[in-house]
């Protein structure tokens, strides 16, 4: 008879699916490396130039791991422009984008964000307003129209829309065992969609800015030549159409959304790895119940009033809500003025993440912009156009670049120039082409799962990133149909 030795351990199999993708990735990293030695100075990369878009979509599907997904994208990319200075590269890339003005913008925006939603939350100001909508909301199909209102209300940024509006109705959506999935999707589709067809929104103020830029409205004109082009930004009035009628039960749900809402019936609205922003177990209502909706309403009343008074900046409009929620909630006393800094940083803590996604979309955009991917495609598409055929396949086109790069503003400042000479060239309304671009916008930024408002609605409804993109999808999908079908129409 033997006795096993407790000292000797198994020695674990040998893991062939480790060594594979290994050496997968080793032969990859040679190919990219291979393109970047062989290439040419000062010539185009021509379709090469996809090569990290199209590895960032393979990772990401894969691994359903975003962030990482898009740092490798951008490494990858260095590779292919200059193999021998990657760290360089890297540190440099790095640099340039945490020091663009869009970018801090963002991570003030944010942060902040983050910060004031989660005062509201540990004051118990959310959950006040969750209740007093929970005794008016009576069935399923109330709780999605309500979530839909809302987001229609709350139009001037898309950022304040998708964290505001999911951490107010997430409560409400739970009791009708709504999942977290769908809840994202019905905040997403009333942020960028909605923001682009309201004229006193910051998509407004940015692109009207753009078109003064380019030449193609007069100084101080921009606002105007873009509220001409409101009627044909059909990707924003079909989004609203196919969202109210998902909200209404007119349209059952697709794909991985039912799987989802199948889940939620069972019981778990929130899927696995989703993360709530609400922090804190001990939070409880005022004993005032209009008191409490006060506190809530008040904030966000003046956050609004605040961005619009600032030329419809955010950053402006969220720093004056908070100081205004510290005086408030002070002189009640409802929390101490060292809990309320506290919940600052723990809401900024809690955006990181999101904040790391759309940081990394940037990178990927830098490298894309280095590569010539916008150009390179746009050029590859020209020959195929045709006046009647130009705003279908510019909205197609723009769709698609929004979406592998999540740039929905910073893109089009590298496609003004080419997109708009080319449509004057065609004979092609001025407005039908701002409307085409601006649907591309809001379309691309609607289906792709980094682009800054799928991370922030996820992240405020409580699922991931990917969670939010792949039940999306279809409903977007349906979107970008009708509205290239509308194009080739009108």
């Amino acid at each position: 008879m033997t006795t096993k030795n407790p000292a000797i351990k198994m020695q674990p199999a040998f893991d062939f699916k480790s060594l594979i993708a290994v050496l997968g990735i080793a032969v990859l990293i040679g190919i990219f490396a291979t393109i970047g030695t062989h290439h040419q100075p000062d010539t185009a990369y021509g379709w090469y130039s996809i090569l990290p878009t199209v590895f960032v979509l393979a990772f990401a599907l894969l691994t359903h791991r975003t962030v990482e997904a898009l740092f490798s994208g951008a490494i990858v990319g260095l590779i292919m422009l200059n193999p021998t200075e990657v760290v360089g590269g890297v540190v440099d890339m790095s640099m340039s984008v945490m020091m663009d003005e869009t970018i801090a913008w963002l991570i003030l925006v944010c942060g902040l964000m983050g910060g004031l939603i989660t005062i509201l939350e540990k004051g118990g100001s959310i959950l006040s307003f969750s209740e007093v909508l929970v005794t008016k909301v009576k069935s399923k199909r109330q709780s999605m129209l309500l979530t839909f209102v809302l987001g229609i209300l709350v139009f001037i940024d898309d950022y304040l829309n998708a964290i505001a509006i999911s951490s107010s109705m997430k409560r409400i959506t739970d009791s009708y065992q709504i999942s977290r999935e769908k809840l994202a999707y019905l905040v997403d589709s009333t942020a960028a969609p909605v923001c682009i067809l309201i004229p006193i929104s910051t998509w407004a103020i940015f692109f009207g800015s753009l078109l003064e830029a380019n030449n193609v409205a007069e100084t101080g004109k921009g606002v105007q030549a873009y509220i001409e082009a409101i009627p044909y930004m059909a990707y924003g009035w079909v989004t609203l159409l196919v969202v109210f009628l998902v909200a209404m039960n007119k349209i059952p749900d697709l794909g991985q959304m039912k799987i989802a809402e199948q889940r939620a019936q069972a019981g778990q609205v929130q899927p696995d790895g989703g993360v709530d922003i609400s922090i804190g177990e001990d939070v409880t209502a005022h004993p005032n119940s209009t008191m409490g909706v006060m506190n809530f309403a008040l904030p966000m009343v003046v956050l609004v009033g605040a961005s619009w008074y600032f030329d419809i900046d955010l950053l402006a409009g969220v720093f004056v809500a908070i100081i205004f929620t510290i005086f408030l909630y002070g002189v009640q006393r409802l929390m101490p003025v060292n809990s309320m800094f506290e919940a600052i940083y723990d809401g900024i803590k809690i955006m990181m993440l999101p904040l790391a996604t759309v940081i990394g979309g940037f990178m990927l955009k830098n490298v894309n912009d280095q590569l010539g991917l916008t150009s390179y495609v746009i050029e590859t598409v020209t020959p195929w156009m045709s006046p009647s055929l130009f705003p279908a396949i510019i909205f197609l086109v723009m769709t698609g670049l929004v979406f592998a790069t999540a740039s929905s503003w910073g893109l089009f400042a590298v496609a003004m120039p080419i997109v708009f000479p080319l449509g004057e060239q065609m004979g092609v309304p001025v407005a039908l082409t701002i409307g085409a671009l601006l649907s591309a916008s809001a379309a691309g930024s609607h289906s792709c799962f980094f682009s800054d408002s799928t991370v922030l609605s996820a992240q405020g409804s409580g699922c991931t990133s990917m969670q939010h993109a792949i039940t999306q999808f279809p409903y977007a999908l349906i979107g970008i149909v009708a509205t290239t079908l509308f194009f080739l129409f009108i």
